[in-house]
């Protein structure tokens, strides 16, 4: 089932664009990895999949049974947010919020959830503890929790590696893995780790203000190689 469908489209702010020349399609199940250099489209694209940007040129449209409800969102980490005077519970329950509505108080079947993504995610330990006390491999372990709160079919995360060491980094790629392996859930990543995202993803984005590749990663992956390889000889000659 295709969930998101980009033909065409750009991005702009007051009228440049940002990005440009966009052509995909998401199907469920997908793991696709947005990379690029600083500036070059990505987070803009990212808040065009989080609906929260019109295109100003194309088309961006979604499959009729993705609700937002069904969207989980982890952004970067603001510094001001590791202070964040909460348990580590109260900040995996908040996403739950979406779902509310006009209720006032969590349900059952919210605590549940909270419940059950600390357990996937290997912290229940952690339920009680000040999140402002975590490191920083905990912390993101904490926030893909949280976002898995609400991520029935698609994970939106824009780098969140940021900080972690190789160790930390690898452990979190792991979990992503399994998210989309034996959850069935789609994850978009925006990330500068190209060599990673060739090793977990299946397909890759390449924005440089526009659409440089889309593929699988198979065959990025040859191209990516490729051109370190004559980048080195040419450093060498």
């Amino acid at each position: 089932m295709t969930l998101i469908e980009v033909k065409d489209a750009s991005f702009s702010y007051e009228g440049t664009a940002a990005v440009k020349e966009l052509n995909f399609s998401l199907l469920q199940g997908d793991y696709l990895c947005i990379v690029g250099q600083n500036g070059s489209g990505k987070s803009t694209l990212l808040k065009g999949l989080l609906r929260l940007k019109a295109p100003s040129s194309g088309s961006l449209s979604f499959s009729e049974e993705l609700s937002m409800k069904q969207v989980g969102y982890m952004p970067q980490e603001a510094p001001n947010q590791k202070d964040f005077p909460a348990s580590v519970y109260e900040v995996v329950l908040s996403g739950r919020l979406a779902s509310l509505g006009l209720k006032p108080f969590y349900s059952a079947k919210d605590k549940q959830a909270a419940a059950s993504n600390l357990e996937l995610l290997g912290i229940t330990q952690l339920a009680n503890a000040s999140y402002r006390t975590l490191s920083g491999g905990q912390r993101q372990r904490v926030l893909l929790a949280r976002s898995l709160c609400a991520a029935k079919r698609l994970l939106l995360l824009d780098e969140p590696l940021s900080g972690l060491d190789a160790k930390a980094a690898a452990e979190f790629y792991e979990l992503l893995k399994d998210i989309n392996q034996n959850m069935g859930i789609t994850i978009v990543m925006v990330s500068h780790d190209v060599q990673s995202a060739l090793k977990y993803a299946s397909h890759i984005l390449h924005l440089e203000n526009r659409q440089i590749y889309f593929g699988p990663s198979s065959e990025y992956q040859e191209s990516f190689f490729r051109d370190m390889e004559a980048k080195a000889n040419e450093a060498d000659s």
